[in-house]
């Protein structure tokens, strides 16, 4: 499995399958629409690489490397 940390071009595209852990930042992610099967692409990144851009549900999100890593996805 892979991570949104893996995703490395504009454009690629994943399927959520999991987030990890128990604790607020996991529970928050998933009130933010990161939520099983749910399509996520990768818009770009800041200047010095982190936070990273993605795009879900009709919106756009930020989020840092150690947050993204968080998130299991299959590659699409």
């Amino acid at each position: 499995m892979h991570t949104l940390n893996d995703l490395r071009q504009a454009g690629q595209r994943g399927l959520i399958v999991d987030v990890t852990g128990d604790d607020a930042v996991s529970v928050r992610l998933m009130e933010m629409g990161l939520t099983e099967g749910a399509d996520i692409e990768l818009i770009g990144f800041a200047p010095l690489g982190d936070p990273a851009e993605f795009r879900i549900r009709g919106y756009r999100l930020s989020l840092r490397k150690a947050e993204a890593s968080r998130v299991t996805i299959e590659l699409l």
